[in-house]
Formats: C-alpha cells, sequence, structure tokens
C-alpha cells in the first residue's frame, strides 16, 4: 500500500473511533440523566408540576418619553415583575424610591394587582430609571438560571448595597425555606 492509501486507512480509522466515543459518551450521558430523574428507592416520583398560569396585565402605557433602556429590555422587566411576584417583592432597589413609597423593586413596575395577582395598574416609574430596570434584569437572569429568591436577594444586596448607601428600599425578607 501506498503512504496515501495508509494515510487514507488511518484517517477513517481514527474517525471510527471518534464516533465511536461519542455514542459512548452519549449514552453514558443519557443513562446518566435517566438515573438522576428516576425516583430512588421507597421514594415517590415527583408529582407533575401544574400548568403555569401567566398572570394578565393592561398594555404598557405610551409616555412620550424613551425608556431609559431599550424598549425590549423594559418591557421584559415590567412582564416579569407581572409574572413572578414572589421574586421582586422580596428584592430590594436601590434608587431612593423608598421615598414615594415604594417597598420593593416590583414596586417600581407594578402599582395595583387583584386578589389573584393580576396587574391592574403600572408604575411607570421603572421607565426612566436605570437602576430600577437594571435590579429587576439582574433578578431576572438569576431566577432564569435557576436561583432562589433568597440566593437572589443576596447576590443583589451584595452588589448593589456598598454603592448606594441610604438608597435601599425597606423591602421584607423572603419566607424561610
Amino acid at each position: 500500500m501506498n503512504t496515501k492509501g495508509q494515510i487514507a486507512t488511518t484517517l477513517i480509522g481514527i474517525s471510527a473511533l471518534a464516533l465511536v466515543a461519542s455514542v459512548v459518551v452519549s449514552a453514558s450521558s443519557a443513562m446518566a440523566s435517566a438515573r438522576q430523574a428516576a425516583p430512588k428507592a421507597g421514594q415517590a416520583a415527583a408529582p407533575a408540576k401544574s400548568p403555569v398560569v401567566r398572570k394578565t396585565a393592561p398594555p404598557l402605557p405610551a409616555l412620550g418619553y424613551a425608556p431609559v433602556r431599550p424598549i425590549d429590555v423594559v418591557r421584559a422587566t415590567y412582564d416579569f415583575a407581572a409574572q413572578h411576584p414572589e421574586v421582586l417583592r422580596f428584592v430590594p432597589c436601590y434608587c431612593g424610591c423608598g421615598t414615594e413609597g415604594h417597598s420593593s423593586n416590583e414596586s417600581c413596575f407594578i402599582a395595583r394587582r387583584d386578589a389573584k395577582g393580576n396587574v391592574l395598574e403600572w408604575d411607570t416609574h421603572g421607565f426612566g430609571c436605570t437602576i430600577c430596570v437594571d435590579v429587576a434584569r439582574e433578578a431576572m437572569q438569576l431566577y432564569s438560571s435557576g436561583a432562589d429568591v433568597q440566593s437572589i436577594r443576596a447576590a443583589i444586596e451584595k452588589k448593589w448595597t456598598p454603592g448606594h448607601p441610604g438608597t435601599k428600599t425597606p423591602t421584607p425578607f423572603p419566607p424561610k425555606k
């Protein structure tokens, strides 16, 4: 066999080994995932999650001025505030809005809710305040990554408290786990 043939044969062999190795790794990974998801002996299977029910909200108002962040970012923070009061009502704000009666970062976006938690009225403060939007975005990103409310609050306080002394809203702590 000539040198080109030997190189081709070697490359085919290496490719075949790589393919086999990737199949083995994929199968191992799938089996590990299945083991983690399966209940342990004597343990009941986890109940099926109930469907997520979105809270309703009115359309965002047109204020006649551009928001402090791109409108898609602002819209996402308002939506997060509407859908996740269990997060933002326990996250402080640091813009000084406590003097306006705000008690948490949720207050920067939501003025009123009904008994079911649906938004009846927006607070427009968040449209014009970079701190409010940025705190809510950070909480939203942490929540999306799987962090719990206690961890989200701790991360927000660690970042924002040192640079904004005396401006933190009087926010209640989340319930203990």
